[in-house]
């Protein structure tokens, strides 16, 4: 695939102005994402089935169907079963038929579940899930979506919160109360407030909001529901249509067909381990930060034999498996036999899960974020040593969704997008200096010109008398240029306050599409545009999803 486009670069696509962002024009970026969308093939130490192309993939795809073991029946009876009870789309249930076919591979992506489903990007995973299978099926290789929801996942606190951007075009934060006591997040039980988080989304958001949305949301969470259900429920109803599969890993058939591979990690613990942290040193040799840091009595597994709390198992040096929460010590043998006896007791951690997947699903590229591609240049070693081969993964899509009102103020101040990542402060000067009141910044210029030359002047004089003299007097003027500076700040700061208007534009602009100093993918929830433009947002989505961009897209509303 192409390197990410310049930034001047737009397309017109279903009439919305299209802009692409380099990941490196973007605050944040880690260094191994920003180098892998730019030349994945360059890092193929780490990755070492990196695509170049979609046709690569559809290559792939025969290795994919060579090495797959797993029960294609036995698993598509699960996936059948969890998209029922979530009221499956016909098109679900029928890409689960074709991928019941010895032929067919799964494009994977997964998240969190979250409130209201999370921040954005949960969709943007989603779709570029659904929008790569159907390019790969175009190509002659079967291929069906399939979504992970992270029912597994134990961290209540983070998942139980969604923000929208209220009526005020403010950013309001909607968080459920819940006592989750470790369990995983999938299996915590609605209480009765959450009829009162539904309310409360409704009150921020559009009075014009469609009813059919607000009985939808009310009859998927409701008091008595399961988060992890309700979550799989929502997705459903938004991209069911797509065709898109959801699997859930706390379900007791799809622990059940983990269990070889549970297996091969619980023969291998040393060797696995070993190769994780040996991983990890090269990653730091080469520049990159570290990904997953990794103990010596670490291993990839679970137990959530404790009433569901999530604890970790730890490798002993006699070659013993504890989970010391629980006095819990068996040996290799005795825990080998223990998680094929109670598979359901435990799930895979972060450097497992995507071989678990794989496993699971006949996968031929998993869809992930910026931290989830850096933790596979460490997660490619333990496919290496439990000998499967190493998926290929890519970017899903990554989009801001700019609104009338923001592209109106962003053209009112002569601002271009990238200008929002200097931060509120930045796009102050830039504003005050440039359009509210150049005259002010002119004569500060004019002025502190005229400060230098003079204090200049008083340096060489100086010098001549007394080279002391001249030392204090450069102490003395850097703390006049320090005043003078933030003398500049406050007069800018009274000045936007004068102009009411600009500082509304500006905090809405920023609340909007850069809210609490970040993408807007990585906060505001689908709700706040699906509230205003119905699926129609939706559709807006997949069309410019565009495969061949690696860049971060912005698309004018």
């Amino acid at each position: 695939m192409d390197p990410a486009r310049s930034s001047a670069e737009s397309t017109e696509i279903g009439g919305h102005g299209i802009l692409s962002v380099p990941f490196s024009d973007i605050p944040g970026v880690s260094k191994l994402f920003a180098a892998y969308q730019n030349s994945p093939g360059e890092l193929r130490e780490f990755f070492p089935n990196a695509p170049a192309s979609i046709s690569d993939l559809s290559g792939f795809a025969k290795t994919v169907i060579e090495n797959y073991r797993t029960r294609r029946d036995a698993i598509c009876d699960v996936l059948t079963a969890t998209n029922e009870r979530a009221g499956a789309h016909t098109a679900v249930l029928a890409n689960i038929e074709r991928l019941r076919r010895p032929d067919t591979v799964a494009v994977v992506t997964g998240q969190q579940t979250g409130l209201f489903t999370g921040p954005l990007y949960t969709i943007y995973k989603a779709l570029t899930a659904v929008k790569l299978a159907a390019e790969l099926t175009a190509a002659g290789t079967e291929a069906v979506p399939i979504f992970w929801a992270a029912t597994e996942d134990h961290d209540l606190a983070e998942v139980a919160e969604a923000f929208v951007i209220g009526r005020g075009r403010e950013l309001a934060k909607i968080k459920l109360a819940t006592d989750g006591g470790g369990i995983s997040v999938g299996g915590v039980v609605l209480g009765d407030n959450i009829d009162a988080a539904v309310a409360e989304l409704f009150d921020a958001l559009p009075e014009n909001t469609d009813e059919d949305l607000r009985r939808s949301l009310e009859d998927i969470w409701k008091p008595g529901a399961k988060l992890g259900d309700a979550f799989i429920a929502e997705i459903g109803s938004l991209l069911g249509r797509f065709g898109l599969i959801v699997a859930d890993p706390l379900d007791a058939g799809l622990k059940q067909a983990a269990k070889p591979l549970y297996a091969a990690a619980s023969e291998s613990p040393d060797a696995l381990v070993d190769a994780i942290i040996a991983r990890d040193a090269v990653l730091r040799e080469r520049g990159f930060h570290s990904q997953v840091l990794v103990q010596e009595d670490h291993f990839p597994l679970f137990d959530h034999g404790d009433g569901g709390r999530r604890l970790s198992v730890k490798r002993q040096d006699d070659g013993t498996f504890r989970v010391p929460e629980i006095g819990l010590e068996l040996t290799r043998e005795a825990f080998i036999e223990f998680a094929d006896k109670f598979p359901e007791r435990l799930s895979p951690a972060v450097m497992l899960r995507p071989v678990v997947q794989d496993l699971l699903f006949p996968t031929v590229c998993y869809l992930g974020g910026g931290a989830e591609i850096a933790y596979f240049a460490q997660n490619s070693v333990v496919y290496e040593t439990l000998r499967r081969p190493v998926t290929p993964i890519m970017h899903r899509q990554s989009f801001t969704f700019v609104d009338a009102a923001s592209h109106r103020t962003l053209a009112k101040y002569g601002l271009e997008f990238n200008d929002i990542f200097a931060g509120r402060e930045a796009l102050e000067k830039q504003i005050v200096d440039g359009v509210v009141n150049p005259e002010t910044a002119r004569l500060f210029a004019d002025v502190e010109e005229k400060i230098n030359g003079e204090l200049a002047r008083l340096d060489r004089e100086l010098s001549s008398l007394d080279p002391t003299l001249a030392k204090n007097l450069a102490t003395r003027r850097r703390k006049i240029v320090y005043h003078i500076g933030a003398l500049r700040k406050k007069a800018r700061s009274a000045q936007i306050r004068a102009h009411g208007d600009a500082e509304r534009r500006i905090d809405a602009m920023m609340t909007t599409l850069y809210p609490n100093g970040g993408l807007q993918e990585r906060t505001v929830n689908v709700n706040s545009f699906v509230a205003r433009f119905g699926d129609a947002f939706i559709d807006a989505i997949f069309d410019a999803i565009d495969l061949e961009d690696r860049g971060h897209r912005v698309v004018f509303l």
